[in-house]
């Protein structure tokens, strides 16, 4: 069955097949770009606490528009005093109207680490990633062969990108575990229609081994939702939509922890 997955993938494909740049010209490209940050480490080292990725998100192909106008140095500034770990910034512009504009202004405003939301299907899409300041990438298990999602895991580590990868199910954790990865993203949102099960992040986190940061994706509203994963193991808990539809996404993000609403929140 065909899922909303697919037509995004395959114009991300399209797009790298018509990619012409020889790999000396992204190295190149890349080595311009600022040291990269931690973005595993702030995740792992919490003390016991539930990390949160907070997300930089103007739409989606589900929801539409979600906050077109936002500011992303704004927003990384607000999210950053509200207690976030880490940043994810969509850089995907025809389905989540982002861009690397997006993830550079939003990085140039904190000293969080930040990850790069978009489709990683070539080697390019990493440079790529590296050169505008991301210090990480998303690997979308199901929508990678085994083969690409090594490779590209190791074109990453080579440039000292972390590389969180997303599955959907046991059979993608396997294939995420056989390549050796150290981060993990289990989606909640099902990706034939669109809904969100809270039991998946529980189910299949449940088969992750220690020594992997475990991150869970989609669906998490309120403080209870992120004490539910952390006490079913998650380091850290990927947060987008919830946030950037709030009135003060700062003070969203401080009342998801537990945490008191920054100074100077709305």
């Amino acid at each position: 069955m065909a899922t909303y997955l697919d037509a995004i993938v395959a114009y991300h494909r399209a797009r790298a097949g018509a990619d012409r740049r020889s790999r000396t010209e992204l190295v190149e490209l890349a080595a311009g770009a600022p040291p990269p940050r931690d973005f595993r480490g702030a995740l792992a080292a919490r003390d016991g606490k539930v990390a949160v990725i907070a997300e930089i998100k103007r739409r989606s192909p589900s929801k539409g528009d979600l906050a077109p106008d936002l500011d992303p140095a704004e927003l990384a500034a607000a999210y950053t005093a509200g207690g976030a770990a880490a940043l994810s910034v969509l850089t995907d512009a025809p389905h989540f109207g982002g861009s690397a504009a997006d993830l550079g202004a939003a990085r140039g405003a904190t000293t969080l680490a930040v990850l790069r939301k978009d489709f990683t299907v070539a080697a390019a899409d990493c440079y790529d990633a590296r050169a505008m300041g991301a210090d990480a990438v998303l690997l979308i298990a199901a929508a990678l062969g085994d083969a690409e999602l090594e490779e590209l895991a190791g074109i990453a580590g080579s440039l000292g990108l972390a590389a969180l990868v997303e599955v959907h199910d046991e059979a993608e954790l396997a294939r995420a575990l056989g390549i050796g990865a150290g981060l993990v993203g289990v989606n909640q949102r099902d990706l034939h229609t669109f809904r969100v099960d809270t039991e998946r992040a529980l189910r299949v986190g449940a088969a992750i081994p220690s020594g992997v940061v475990r991150v869970a994706e989609s669906g998490i509203r309120d403080h209870d939702d992120l004490a539910r994963l952390g006490e079913g193991g998650f380091d850290a808990v990927l947060v987008g939509e919830h946030l950037v539809t709030a009135p003060d996404p700062g003070a969203a993000l401080a009342a998801l922890r537990g945490a008191s609403a920054p100074a100077g929140s709305r």
